[in-house]
């Protein structure tokens, strides 16, 4: 049985008049959403995705990979009604990226899932990893070589995604499953950090500072002091050994997404949703 450690933070930036980021922490489940949408409904949107896996975190019940699947189905029509409910909801949506824990087969293993362009980093060894890959218009020119990954951060189409939480009919999810080793540590995050701080500058605040709410808070100030452009939230989840820690849960597998046992990459997917002028 595993035990975690985690730290997080949130801030609006210093652009963006509200902050329409969500966020879950709570064993077995981590959650960064994302919102995008007009008159706050891009706030609405995030929460109604972190609402759903709040639900299950908090029943105290193992939740099962296809657990995991169904909430973020029911989120996409949550946020899909809401939308047609409210006119100044119209277009509203938001990005899903996750950690959980769940259980496959009698072992533990983690469960990444993302929909949209927020990340799920791993440190382990002092190597960074970027485990989720983008859903955006500017990965897909990265992948065909149309672009390099420096050129992407800077391209004008950078905040167009391929898929989102309530706007598409079936936003197709990318998963992953991997045995828990005790010394890594993850991050999740909103664009709002890796849109401003460049990833070597994040790996060394990560693997300089132990303590997971303390490096959650200097990520995102680091963010901000580099124009905070954007909502920015971070969560930090550390895999400690089993005395070290007082959380430990289980849970199950996935249905239907492609799923890499080795934290591979799944393909992209079609489409494109603008998350908005970056102001």
């Amino acid at each position: 049985m595993i035990s975690t450690n985690w730290g997080v933070a949130t801030d609006t930036g210093l652009v963006r008049p509200d902050n329409q980021d969500s966020l879950l922490a709570q064993m077995p489940i981590f959650v960064v959403a994302d919102g995008m949408g007009g008159h706050a409904a891009g706030a609405v949107a995030s929460r109604l995705a972190v609402g759903e896996f709040q639900a299950i975190a908090s029943t105290g019940v193992q939740p099962t990979v296809e657990a995991i699947a169904r909430a973020i189905d029911s989120a996409n029509e949550r946020i899909a009604a809401e939308a047609l409910a409210r006119s100044v909801s119209e277009g509203m949506g938001t990005t899903i990226v996750g950690l959980a824990l769940v259980t496959d087969r009698d072992q533990e293993l983690w469960l990444v899932f993302n929909v949209g362009d927020s990340r799920l980093y791993r440190l382990w060894e002092g190597t960074l990893t970027q485990v989720t890959i983008d859903h955006s218009e500017v990965q897909e020119l990265v992948e065909t070589g149309a672009i390099t990954a420096e050129a992407a951060r800077v391209h004008p189409n950078r905040n167009i995604i391929t898929r989102a939480v309530g706007i598409d009919r079936h936003p197709a999810p990318d998963f992953w499953l991997r045995p828990p080793e005790p010394g890594e540590r993850f991050l999740l995050t909103s664009d709002g950090l890796t849109e401003e701080v460049l990833d070597n500058d994040i790996l060394c605040t990560l693997d300089n500072e132990p303590d997971p709410s303390v490096a959650a808070t200097r990520l995102v100030e680091q963010a901000i002091a580099a124009g905070g452009h954007d909502n920015v939230t971070v969560v930090i989840v550390d895999v400690v050994a089993p005395s070290e820690g007082p959380d430990t849960v289980d849970t199950a597998r996935n249905p239907r997404a492609p799923i890499a046992t080795e934290f591979l990459e799944p393909s992209g997917g079609p489409g494109g949703t603008d998350k908005g002028p970056r102001l």
